[in-house]
């Protein structure tokens, strides 16, 4: 059995590629939306891609399911499970019901509903027949058990919180009871993903070892408990999930022609051109490092730097609704494509171009800029200290907790999309967080906003630790 994981780090999320070593013929499970990642490694191993398969309709990102089974002429197995809820798949598809399987060669890949996370959440059993028919190998769980945590059941409302979680409650006693420990458990996300809570730092587990050091599998809750347990500390949900359930439930459009620049798709927009687009309402994007941003940067622009968190601010902060233009330093195809790609992976598909040669052409023009002031750790911790510039500190609750500096003011980064109460638009304020990533991102989120004497402390409170400056926590 050919057996192949695929890490997203920026939203933590995982998929998988089940192969008969056999038959060469090759499944998917759980496919992000940019399928070429599939079809290279398919021909570069060898196989045929005959089967797609999602776990559940994922909130967490737009899947690649839908295009990667019409580009390879495979079939695509959901669940059928989704009859009369809230999210129904509404595309050509095999329903796949518990017991339902599919067979490649000696490898065989059977259904089992789990429901909790979501209503009609299906995970996978695998067998290498080549070693034993009644014995499974791997269990792809999806987003119902993680390493060290089970799924949130609140992505579908207040209401349906609690009989989602008195699913999951039965999905962990009855339906996973008789395997076996040894069963090789690979979820679909690891820790970072907002899809639970507490997930332990490996991709990898064992279903013993789960149920001896998982809190949530453990046999003495009763179902009151576990569900406190599994609800008590959710992070905050991403308000764009329920956006990628619609858009997985009706079908994700194709984006590999977006990914790979497509003229037709994606524009290299000339400097009038960008004008006109942003005049027009579209959006820009700059994916240039904190630092260049906040040295010079777009008037109006949102500051999210290419790495492993614009999957998931570009779906916290980018209008949905508004055409998007990147800006990188100087119009770098690869750089924009692996941008696009972050982007798309969080449903957001209204990228229309990029800037033509990129901020340098920009500057090189003479074209105005804006600014945002950068502050070191001790200068900051004075302005506080003298009330002359109150701090807001953007990290979320649980760093807050393990440390901040006295005085200041704890609102998470995406809670200040219109605004910080009580802070007017002209008064001055810091912002901070962990590094400067974030606190660059809610700052040009204030300044598209009005607000006019923001400044950032350079290095976050990693700067602020290493100059020694002191820090209370919660007791």
């Amino acid at each position: 059995m050919l057996f192949e994981a695929f890490e997203e780090k920026g939203l933590s999320q995982l998929s998988y590629a089940v192969g008969c070593q056999q038959s060469m013929e090759l499944a998917i499970v759980d496919p992000r939306r940019d399928i070429d990642i599939y079809l290279d490694f398919a021909e570069r191993e060898g196989y045929v891609i005959r089967h797609v398969l999602d776990t559940h309709i994922h909130a967490d990102y737009a899947s690649g399911a839908r295009e990667l089974a019409e580009a390879t002429g495979a079939k695509l197995h959901l669940s059928a499970y989704d009859d009369n809820e809230v999210f129904e798949v509404g595309f050509d598809h095999l329903p796949m019901q518990e017991g339902d399987s599919v067979q490649m060669g000696n490898v065989r890949i059977e259904a089992m509903h789990t429901p909790g996370h979501t209503p009609e959440h299906i995970s996978f059993l695998v067998y290498d027949g080549a070693r034993s028919v009644d014995v499974p190998a791997v269990f792809l769980t999806g987003d119902f058990l993680f390493v060290g945590s089970l799924g949130r059941p609140d992505l579908l409302g207040e209401e349906a919180t609690r009989g989602l979680a008195k699913q999951a409650f039965h999905s962990v006693r009855e339906k996973i009871r008789d395997l076996p420990d040894g069963l090789e458990i690979r979820p679909g996300h690891g820790a970072g993903s907002a899809c639970g809570a507490g997930m332990a730092g490996r991709t990898v587990s064992t279903l013993g070892y789960e149920r001896e050091a998982n809190p949530l599998l453990d046999p003495s809750l009763n179902e009151d408990e576990f569900i406190e347990l599994l609800i008590g500390n959710l992070p905050p949900a991403p308000d764009f999930y329920p956006r990628n359930k619609v858009t997985n439930s009706e079908g994700p459009k194709p984006v590999q022609a977006m990914v790979d620049l497509h003229p037709d798709v994606v524009e290299a927009f000339d400097l009038e051109d960008l004008k006109e687009q942003v005049a027009k309402g579209a959006v820009i994007i700059d994916v240039r490092d904190r630092l260049a941003f906040n040295a010079a940067h777009i008037k109006g622009a949102l500051g999210i730097e290419f790495g492993s968190d614009l999957s998931t601010w570009a779906g916290w902060i980018a209008p949905a609704d508004k055409p998007l233009i990147l800006v990188d330093d100087d119009g770098y195809d690869e750089l924009i494509s692996e941008s696009i790609r972050c982007l798309v992976r969080a449903g957001q598909d209204n990228v229309v171009g990029f800037l033509e040669g990129g901020f340098e052409s920009w500057m090189k023009a003479g074209e105005p800029f804006a600014t945002i002031p950068l502050v070191d750790a001790e200068t900051a911790k004075a302005e506080l200290e003298h009330d002359r510039r109150p701090m807001v500190d953007l990290r979320t609750k649980t760093e807050w907790e393990d440390g901040h500096a006295l005085g200041a003011r704890h609102v998470q980064t995406q809670d200040v999309r219109s605004g910080i109460d009580g802070v007017g638009k002209d008064e001055p304020v810091t912002l901070v967080c962990g590094s400067g990533m974030r606190s660059t991102v809610a700052a040009s989120l204030l300044k598209r906003e009005g607000y006019t004497n923001i400044a950032n402390l350079m290095g976050g409170m990693d700067a602020w630790k290493e100059a020694g400056l002191p820090v209370v926590s919660k007791d």
